[in-house]
């Protein structure tokens, strides 16, 4: 005999009891940013966008996202603004990579492996942050990895292969982005000066009206930078990407949230409104180290710029705030070696990455006890001494050691193939809803600030 199913539907009012029986249910209350403007401010009833805040954890899915609640202890900022889910397959492949990925949340366009800012044909797309610029509208771009990396590229940039960062560079500039903070000086910077560039890019930016930012002290302390009169800020922090969070301390460098913020600061002068694109760059080198600790530290540091998003999205009322990898790295899980339970709150006291650990090793690793044990809350065995020793990658043993502590669990050191959560917060934010493709996420900002998003 079939058994009814028990299902309820909430968004619709109605409750399907166990027996098949329903009874009408008042819509429970919608939080403040359900689709509709804040009530204080003025504008029809899906809420005016001026302002769009697209903010890329990337390599982060919801495995990522369960641990770092435990690790965390609660709810993190967006778990209150969960819309759905994106798929993330590119043009050739199930299987994504950033710049692919990045592409079709750029422009809206699928693309291959590879690929940035062009479609499988080889021509340009046009993307949200260029049009966006073509509205009247300030744009900025942060990441912690260079700024010339694949998902920052994507936005302002059209090249073949992701590794061409210097062309990169020169297109980035060439495009007029108002605001770009990040690694990667060595992009912009002539061969005869240390560089990988063929002229010298930072000469060429203060000609074009960017203020050159080296340290953290510097971004905080530049608060005169007016871009209605097209002045512009440029923060490259060091040569290559920035260090991981859980190293920062230390540095002269800014943190996620610092550049966030700040960016924000200068673009809201803008009446036109503004687009800013958030990465979280390491998040996704975390995954493919398998280390657990550098994933959960720096998708708290990336939450702390989400936070400051949200706190200017709520006293704006205008701005639109989208969170959402581009793909999952590392095929994390929540649980692992066939014990039900999740310990990632043990990496806390985790002071250096795999990689920092495994360069402190000696040569015939005589000391990995000592190492692991000064960076780690853990007691290694005999056991544990011997793998990391006779491992073919050291890092990559340390890393799994912790992982096996906390119980987090992985299964490959490259991008998987899984659906991502969207999240989002702010008027028109349930536009987001739903299982969608990555190529929508534009598309629905575009539609959000009507701007006009298609093909170069």
């Amino acid at each position: 005999m079939l058994k009814k199913l028990s299902i309820i539907t909430v968004g619709a009012g109605l409750i399907f009891g166990a027996g098949g029986s329903w009874v009408q249910q008042a819509d429970a209350q919608k939080p403040d940013w359900a689709g509709e403007g804040k009530p204080d401010h003025a504008g029809p009833p899906q809420g005016k966008v001026e302002n769009v805040i697209y903010m890329i954890p990337d390599g982060f899915n919801a495995d990522d996202a369960t641990n770092y609640r435990w690790y965390k202890g609660e709810d993190a900022v967006w778990d209150e603004h969960l819309k759905g889910l994106h798929k993330t397959y590119s043009d050739d492949s199930r299987v994504t990579d950033s710049a692919a990925a990045g592409t079709a949340m750029a422009s809206g366009v699928k693309t291959n492996n590879g690929t940035v800012g062009l479609d499988d044909e080889g021509n340009e797309v046009e993307t949200i942050l260029e049009s966006s610029e073509e509205k009247g509208k300030s744009t900025g771009l942060v990441a912690t990895s260079t700024i010339t990396h694949a998902t920052p590229a994507v936005f302002a940039s059209h090249v073949e292969s992701r590794d061409n960062e210097p062309e990169i560079a020169k297109q980035m500039l060439a495009n007029d982005v108002d605001v770009m903070l990040g690694g990667g000086k060595d992009f912009f910077l002539p061969e005869s000066e240390g560089g990988e560039q063929d002229e010298n890019l930072l000469e060429q930016a203060e000609e074009a009206g960017y203020t050159n930012v080296e340290t953290r002290d510097a971004l905080m302390e530049a608060d005169d930078i007016d871009v209605e009169e097209g002045e512009k800020l440029l923060g490259l922090f060091a040569d290559g990407p920035l260090t991981p969070e859980m190293e920062r301390e230390g540095t002269e460098q800014p943190s996620l949230s610092d550049m966030t913020e700040r960016s924000i600061d200068v673009l809201e002068q803008d009446k036109d409104g503004f687009f800013l694109m958030v990465e979280g760059s390491q998040i996704d080198w975390a995954g493919h180290d398998n280390d657990p600790t550098w994933a959960m530290k720096d998708t708290e540091a990336f939450e702390q710029a989400v936070e400051k998003a949200i706190e200017f999205a709520e006293e704006d009322g205008n701005t639109l705030v989208v969170v959402a990898g581009d793909h999952e790295t590392g095929g994390m899980t929540v649980g692992s070696n066939g014990e039900y339970d999740t310990k990632p709150e043990l990496v806390k006291d985790v002071t250096a990455t795999g990689a920092a650990m495994a360069d402190e090793l000696n040569e015939d690793r005589s000391n990995v006890e000592e190492v692991v044990e000064s960076h780690t809350p853990f007691d290694l065995t005999e056991e544990d001494v011997e793998e990391i020793q006779e491992a073919e990658d050291p890092k990559m043993a340390i890393n799994h050691y912790v992982s096996d502590q906390a119980l987090v669990g992985w299964t490959s050191d490259g991008h998987t193939g899984v659906d991502i959560p969207v999240y989002a917060y702010g008027p028109q934010s349930d536009s987001f809803s739903g299982m969608i493709e990555n190529t929508d996420l534009p598309n629905l900002m575009a539609e959000a600030m009507k701007v006009d998003l298609g093909d170069k």
